[in-house]
């Protein structure tokens, strides 16, 4: 039998290039030959023998002349920007990362919630001023978390929400499908949830649906207590309504790793409330990425050896 082939493409992730991804397959498939392509000429040379390609983007032109390809998996968790008609067309099937950044993203809404309970951030205000002043906290258990998306990083937020006592509330497509939240709503209940939330995830894709969910009448539903941080994308939050209740105080706080615009110009006033934090779209970053990938990628590769095709991770 021939040693099957994987070709992965150029790519740098998180600091992390297409070397150590090819080093994560390598442990995880010792029996296949894993092949880097470091030019766009050697690139070209891999994808038209390898039946299995991985990477972030394949060009049009490349898969229409890969007569072995069987498989792409992508590295992202996202799929927009592939050609997936042609994948189709030429029947190929597609995979994304979903899933490899659960633990870190959700270690980072867990991390920013109680950031803004227990007040960290005037903390840090104070110990830059050199100023020991007692200041009033709160606390997480018993408050409500509504967690919109539910999908790999939604559900892996509500499971490390659990621990600390809180009422979960989830807002999903198809409610009647459930999922891990005391309850589940649907976008058409969503005011209901918002009314009832002290903290607000957003872990949802952009899309037709959810592009400014987050307007000024969803903050003006929101208690003013309330927190919300976005991990899903800055196109969810209609930006302009954003600042307009940060303003006006209708709400206590935000904790943004997306924005929109996205970088976040210097002159933008989100950068000036105290009650906001802003990390550079950095929640997803971890040094295990690869591993994940690698790890979805080995258990995909065992389905394609024995002739099956229901892939981890299919979207084509």
């Amino acid at each position: 039998m021939s040693v099957l082939q994987i070709a992965v493409l150029r790519q740098k992730i998180h600091g992390l290039s297409a070397d150590d991804y090819a080093a994560a397959l390598n442990a995880e498939l010792p029996e296949t030959d894993i092949v880097v392509g470091t030019t766009p000429a050697e690139e070209r040379d891999l994808v038209e023998s390898a039946s299995i390609v991985t990477g972030y983007d394949l060009d049009k032109s490349l898969i229409e002349t890969a007569e072995n390809l069987d498989l792409f998996a992508g590295v992202y968790a996202g799929v927009d920007h592939l050609p997936l008609e042609t994948f189709e067309k030429n029947g190929v099937a597609v995979t994304n990362a979903s899933g490899v950044h659960g633990p870190n993203i959700a270690e980072y809404v867990i991390g920013a919630i109680l950031s803004h309970v227990r007040g960290f951030g005037r903390a840090r205000r104070q110990q830059d001023n050199h100023v020991w002043q007692s200041y009033p906290a709160s606390e997480l258990q018993g408050s409500t978390v509504t967690v919109v998306g539910l999908g790999a990083i939604g559900s892996a937020v509500v499971d490390r929400l659990d621990p600390f006592g809180v009422e979960t509330l989830g807002v999903r497509y198809t409610p009647t499908k459930g999922g891990p939240t005391d309850e589940v709503f649907g976008f058409d209940e969503l005011h209901a949830a918002l009314a009832r939330t002290d903290y607000l995830v957003l872990a949802c894709p952009l899309t037709e649906t959810t592009a400014g969910l987050i307007d000024s009448d969803a903050l003006l539903t929101l208690p003013t207590e309330s927190v919300l941080v976005n991990i899903a994308r800055g196109g969810v939050i209609d930006t302009d309504d954003l600042v307009g209740a940060l303003q006006a105080n209708r709400i206590a706080g935000a904790a943004l790793d997306v924005t929109d615009p996205e970088p976040l110009p210097a002159d933008h006033p989100l950068w000036d409330f105290e009650n906001v934090s802003i990390t550079p779209h950095n929640a997803g970053h971890t040094p295990r990425y690869y591993k994940r990938t690698a790890e979805i990628l080995a258990g995909n590769v065992e389905r394609y050896r024995n002739d099956e095709t229901d892939f981890e991770n299919r979207v084509v």
